[in-house]
């Protein structure tokens, strides 16, 4: 037998304020309208925080769900890891607010920058702590207030962003170290620094200056996004000797309706086993693969036993795939 990553429960919280095509679009200066957003991106919608709402209270009320799913107390989570660009504050970490918010009073928290790949970066740490026997049950968490780092002039970024937090609760359990296995399978990370100009972020805490808001060469992201994820989840099958049959449900990055279809076609599945959600909140960058696990587990479309294929990409540039039993 050996020890494996079980996911035990999946939660997600969006804020409470709606911003659709049409109100966007009423913005002084900004040339857009719902048409052009939706024919585009596939986007109608996006959740904008509170101006009190932080990302350590989103991140702590996707994980509240995700415990109160798998029936765990917050007294048995003894790892929290928080993925998100746009933390609190530089220390300390997001993930030591959300520890504390939950009432978690053992272990270790920490954050993870991997941008919008930085869920399945999560994953991937957490299976490994797993394995190990470093922690037994811990929280994955993806929690971005992208609302606050968007140029609203620019339409070509700030069409395409909005606010939200996924979790994913993985608890140690006991396999026969085979792909029938409930748990984590494998999860490959990969990044090129390189190519960081093309999506980032101007400036930091330790610049020397920047505005601090979210640059992109939308062109040049969406011709890596198809290659570059295309290419891990057939890495991801094939170190599990799997194939593109044997996948149930593909939870792709919520970035955009032409990639994730695009990524579905190279999968040869069928619309109805992607499960897409960026209609209804736009892309929360690490958030928006836990918040589609969310629902997908949430309305029941994903059960025990589906295989399961996770995916982003994200500045820096990052991208990684994971595979998991349910």
């Amino acid at each position: 037998m050996v020890l494996r990553a079980i996911i035990a429960g999946c939660g997600g919280y969006l804020p409470a304020t709606r911003l659709s095509n049409d109100e966007l679009a009423a913005l002084k200066g900004l040339d857009t309208s719902d048409a052009w957003i939706r024919e585009r991106t596939g986007i109608g919608y996006r959740h904008i925080a509170a101006a009190d709402e932080t990302a350590s209270d989103m991140g702590a009320a996707a994980a509240r769900q995700a415990l109160e799913r798998a029936g765990v107390d917050a007294s048995e989570v003894d790892a929290v890891l928080v993925a998100t660009s746009t933390p609190d504050s530089a220390f300390p970490a997001t993930a030591a607010r959300v520890q504390a918010k939950l009432g978690v009073t053992k272990g270790f928290a920490f954050d993870l920058a991997a941008a919008c790949t930085g869920f399945i970066y999560g994953v991937g740490i957490a299976d490994a702590f797993i394995r190990t026997g470093q922690a037994r049950c811990v929280l994955v968490i993806g929690t971005e207030v992208y609302s606050r780092i968007l140029d609203w002039t620019d339409r070509g970024t700030c069409v395409l962003f909005g606010d939200g937090a996924g979790a994913m609760l993985l608890r140690a359990g006991e396999g026969e170290g085979t792909t029938a296995d409930r748990g984590v399978l494998s999860c490959h990370m990969h990044s090129d620094g390189r190519l960081g100009d093309i999506l980032h972020i101007e400036g930091g805490a330790g610049s020397t200056g920047g505005t601090g808001l979210l640059r992109m060469a939308g062109k040049e992201v969406f011709r890596h996004a198809v290659t570059k994820l295309a290419a891990v989840v057939d890495e991801a099958l094939a170190a599990n000797g799997l194939g593109h049959e044997d996948v149930r449900w593909l939870v792709p990055h919520q970035a955009n309706r032409r990639i994730i279809d695009a990524m579905g076609k190279k999968l040869h599945l069928p619309p109805d086993r992607v499960v897409v959600t960026v209609e209804r909140h736009a892309n929360t960058s690490a958030a928006s693969v836990p918040l589609a696990l969310a629902e997908a587990c949430g309305d029941g479309r994903i059960t025990a036993g589906d295989l399961v294929v996770m995916e982003a990409i994200g500045g820096g540039l990052t991208w990684g795939a994971a595979v998991a039993r349910f």
